[in-house]
């Protein structure tokens, strides 16, 4: 069975991440997708409240797991017995990034990255610029995924 984590703090999940993890459903058996605990961050929304927007956005789909984690992401993913971190790269200025993580986490562990390209009609979309417009009140309900409700 090949199993993937899909890390991240997800505050919102996006439609963008849900094209992902969607798109992941095709290379792997299994997707986890772990929520950080990110103690450095301010989340506008609960860790509970995400498991369960992410957990409505995946009902019925028995291959998607979602939990969270208050570990490095590598750790996560051993716990889980993942072989692969699944990634979504939406701009250019997110590979560096991406790539020294990927490099680290297989030099530690083996473990592969796999990245996937966001979908260019989600590149725009991203959990920092959701909580900016549900701070002043907009309705982001074309950003989440189908069954999401905020």
């Amino acid at each position: 069975m090949k199993r993937a984590i899909f890390p991240g703090t997800f505050d919102p999940f996006t439609i963008g991440h849900y094209s992902i993890v969607q798109r992941g459903l095709s290379l792997f058996d299994e997707i986890v997708i772990g929520i950080g605990l990110n103690q450095t961050k301010k989340s506008l929304f609960s860790v509970e409240k995400r498991l369960e927007m992410i957990r409505q956005a995946f009902e019925g789909e028995h291959r998607v797991k979602v939990q969270s984690y208050n570990s490095l992401t590598i750790d996560f993913a051993l716990a889980v017995q993942a072989e692969y971190v699944l990634r979504g790269l939406r701009t250019v200025g997110d590979f560096e990034y991406e790539r020294t993580i990927a490099d680290t986490n297989r030099k530690l562990t083996g473990i592969e990255t796999v990245i996937l390209f966001t979908e260019s009609d989600y590149s725009f979309i991203s959990s920092t610029v959701a909580r900016d417009l549900i701070s002043f009140g907009k309705d982001i309900s074309a950003f989440l995924p189908p069954n999401v409700v905020l």
